[in-house]
């Protein structure tokens, strides 16, 4: 019995951890039912609208489960994925040195959703060997604030951590940023000494599994990588974190 308060402290901080942990997974859920209501809107305003082509350019949305969704528009897709886990920032990062996150250390556990783009031909042939590109990701705390991590439009929609709010409109200008920056995000030329060598089996392989990886910017750098490298502290500054 000597040991009770000792067992109270440690059954106190698992009580406290599991609270706040359960908090912000909640609000991640949330978040993420959010993103599927919106790319459902947006998908309806597509069918909705009055613009005409030539042939039909696909606009889709499709439920890949509990934790996922699927946007298809043109030859890209984009995955949604909620993360079931909750994390917490390494002591370096610079969201632990605002003054928002100093003021409760608790702010900084955030549950993720990526955004990934793929080709919509990966999909199609089943090209198992294909990649795909992490083009931003989502971060929300327990106070239903968040943040960003991405490439260009994604990346620079807000820019402060501790008044950012979650709701519907938020969703809304992140998906339509993330198809955006997809439709610009064009499909290059692998370099030729990556492919001037076929092996007999990858020649004779269907489609479904060929052996020659193909991406967006496979072998390449984006412009965006490239400024990352040499203006480190541009990019991952306290101010570039909404």
């Amino acid at each position: 019995m000597k040991n009770k308060p000792d067992s109270e402290e440690v059954f106190k901080m698992l009580i406290a951890k599991g609270n706040l942990k359960q908090q912000v997974y909640s609000n991640t859920y949330n978040t993420f039912a959010k993103f599927k209501t919106e790319i459902k809107n947006i998908v309806k305003e597509y069918q909705e609208s009055q613009l005409k082509t030539d042939k039909p350019i696909p606009f889709e949305y499709k439920n890949r489960g509990e934790f996922e969704v699927e946007l298809k528009f043109a030859g890209d897709i984009l995955i949604f994925m909620m993360h079931t886990n909750v994390f917490e920032f390494p002591r370096s990062h610079e969201v632990n040195k605002m003054p928002y996150v100093k003021e409760d250390p608790n702010r900084s556990y955030c549950g993720v959703i990526n955004i990934y783009n793929f080709l919509g031909d990966s999909f199609k042939y089943k090209r198992v060997n294909d990649i795909g590109y992490l083009i931003g990701r989502v971060f929300i705390n327990k106070d239903m604030h968040y943040f960003i991590e991405g490439k260009r439009e994604i990346g620079f929609l807000y820019r402060n951590f501790a008044v950012a709010q979650m709701n519907e409109e938020a969703a809304r200008k992140i998906i339509l940023s993330s198809i955006k920056y997809t439709i610009n995000f064009d499909l290059l030329t692998p370099p030729y000494d990556q492919v001037k060598i076929l092996s007999v089996f990858e020649i004779q392989a269907t489609l479904d599994n060929m052996k020659i990886k193909t991406g967006k910017r496979l072998g390449f750098q984006f412009q965006a990588d490239q400024d990352e490298e040499e203006n480190p502290e541009e990019n991952h500054s306290p101010e570039n974190l909404f």
